[in-house]
């Protein structure tokens, strides 16, 4: 599939229809990606699935190539794929990477979650 049938999104979340990766998210998937011996071109699949203690939860996945119908964001080298479905809940949304006594991985700051739970994995709209 060539690139010119993807849809390329800016990194900034204030685009519509989009999300921001931070740097440090963008290592990390690097990271991930190797650890799970994804080809160099493979990318992070980011999405949202019913389920999870407040409704809906976010999963990652490592990922070959994107699907054709798949936004994908390029950000510090990197490429996340997220499916058309996933962008309704996911735009606007940052993913991150935190590190710290408490916690450390992946963290999605959604402006439209109105309720998390207390692990971050789930949220309500």
């Amino acid at each position: 599939m060539s690139s010119s049938s993807l849809n390329i999104l800016s990194t900034s979340p204030e685009t519509e229809g989009t999300i921001g990766v931070t740097e440090a998210a963008a290592v990390a998937i690097q990271k991930y990606l190797r650890d799970h011996d994804a080809k160099e071109s493979a990318g992070l699949r980011i999405g949202v699935r019913g389920g999870g203690c407040s409704g809906l939860s976010y999963f990652l996945d490592a990922e070959e190539i994107p699907k054709e119908t798949d936004h994908v964001i390029e950000a510090y080298g990197t490429r996340v794929f997220i499916d058309p479905k996933s962008l309704l809940f996911l735009q606007g949304t940052t993913l991150d990477y935190v590190t710290g006594l408490m916690e450390a991985g992946f963290k999605f700051v959604n402006p439209k979650a109105g309720k998390a739970c207390g692990c971050g994995e789930s949220f309500s709209m």
